[in-house]
């Protein structure tokens, strides 16, 4: 990606020297960087409350008390997970995260989900059906509050960065209800293999 970067930066110092617009190039650059301090002052604020908001939920007991109360919910979508295993908090604090916006903050809790769902998989070649469900949950990124966006929103000097609140809610709703549908569909269509199935496939 750094290599992809520096062939484009190069080619746009390239292609304004030749058409003469080097001032231009010049002033957008630092316009551009002026811009990005900007947008990334108004993220450590919004990004700082709502990530102190879910470290207190997490040191007071509350992703548990969540935890507990989507257990039905739970247990339907991840048949195979154990009802006293770590996953089942961490999981519910994946989902929270990523419906108050903060994506930075899911990605290592979805790392860690997946660990933990990978230590009670049965067959360590082969993603389990929990495995394969929390992906798409998590890669679906149902959002309430897309703080992050907001933020960037008003970085940027919008009007009223939280009229993204309704579209994003209706677009990540519309992607987390295909991506359970989906994985629950090809759960019944392909059937976990057995060790001597494997053998033979060897």
């Amino acid at each position: 990606m750094n290599y992809i970067f520096y062939f484009l930066v190069c080619v746009s110092i390239l292609c304004s020297i030749i058409a003469g617009n080097t001032e231009t190039m010049i002033k957008s650059a630092f316009d551009s960087v002026n811009t990005a301090v900007k947008i990334a002052f108004s993220l450590i604020g919004i990004m700082s409350f709502w990530l102190g908001i879910m470290r207190v939920a997490e040191k007071s007991g509350m992703v548990n008390v969540i935890a507990r109360f989507i257990s039905p919910l739970m247990k339907f979508l991840f048949k195979d997970l154990p009802k006293d295993n770590p996953a089942n908090a961490d999981i519910a604090l994946s989902v929270a995260a990523n419906a108050l916006g903060l994506t930075n903050a899911a990605t290592p809790i979805g790392l860690k989900v997946m660990q933990e769902l990978q230590e009670i998989n049965k067959d360590k070649k082969t993603a389990s059906n929990s495995m394969c469900m929390f992906l798409g949950m998590n890669t679906a990124g149902f959002q309430i509050i897309p703080a992050a966006v907001i933020a960037i929103l008003a970085g940027c000097g919008a009007e009223n960065p939280s009229d993204i609140i309704l579209p994003t809610l209706i677009v990540t709703a519309s992607a987390f209800v295909i991506a359970i549908l989906t994985a629950k569909i090809f759960e019944k269509i392909w059937k976990p293999q057995t060790d001597g199935e494997y053998k033979d496939a060897e």
